[in-house]
């Protein structure tokens, strides 16, 4: 049985990706009279990648590149008005309300009522964009802890479980990434459910075709995880007791 349930946060309890689409959308369109929407695409992703290691993930980083996006393909002629404008819809998405995946607080309540596990949320990206996005979802109560990371990997999950004094196969991770919230989990010892969200940050994307492990199950809707759950643990259960 497991001891502590995992939820990632952005596109897997409340939708984020669509507004970072959006702001996508009208950089395009700022600067469809300098370069093709493609080259905005790639020199986007481009700065996007090259400035992780300075700003980690989220919307402050992602409003930089964009704004360096813009001076660079537009040759330095991208107007100040231009500039603050991109400043501004960055401003947006950090003001903009937190959206609730339909489910999602009755599956966070489900658990949240059973004292057999921890429920802890482990979220990637800005300190107070996180946090801020937690206090609009109303879902603060119902974590037994808040981890608000700038890297996902085996040893960031090891050392999150450990401090609630689980080992990684007595813990579960729910999320949409597959890079971020699956593999490293699996990669540490735990149990990983994917909820393939709608849309996905290319950066995010990998190939799970080959992916052969029994702790790992894709479901449509986060409904499906209290099922699923009680699947993977009468699952370990029996493994067990063939083992006996």
């Amino acid at each position: 049985m497991y001891k502590l349930i995992a939820f990632d946060g952005d596109d897997t309890l409340w939708h984020n990706e669509p507004l970072f689409r959006q702001a996508h959308i009208e950089l395009r369109e700022m600067l469809g009279h300098y370069v093709p929407a493609d080259q905005v695409d790639d020199r986007l992703y481009q700065a996007e990648l090259a400035n992780l290691s300075i700003y980690g993930y989220g919307v402050t980083g992602f409003t930089l590149s964009m704004i360096e996006t813009a001076i660079e393909l537009s040759d330095r002629k991208i107007s100040a008005e231009e500039i603050h404008r991109l400043a501004e819809i960055g401003k947006s998405m950090l003001r903009a309300p937190t959206r609730i995946i339909d489910g999602a607080e009755t599956v966070l309540k489900r658990y949240a009522d059973d004292p057999d596990y921890k429920v802890v949320l482990i979220t990637k990206g800005d300190l107070i964009a996180q946090q801020l996005k937690i206090d609009r979802s109303g879902f603060e109560n119902l974590f037994d802890g808040i981890e608000i990371v700038s890297e996902k990997d085996p040893l960031t999950y090891r050392n999150i479980f450990g401090r609630y004094g689980v080992e990684p196969q007595e813990a579960v991770m729910i999320g949409n990434s597959m890079k971020s919230d699956i593999l490293p989990v699996l990669a540490s010892g735990g149990a990983a459910i994917h909820i393939p969200y709608e849309i996905t940050w290319v950066h995010e994307m990998v190939d799970q075709t080959e992916i052969d492990n029994d702790q790992f199950v894709t479901v449509e809707t986060i409904a499906d995880v209290p099922d699923v759950i009680a699947k993977l643990e009468q699952h370990s259960k029996a493994g067990s007791m063939e083992n006996v």
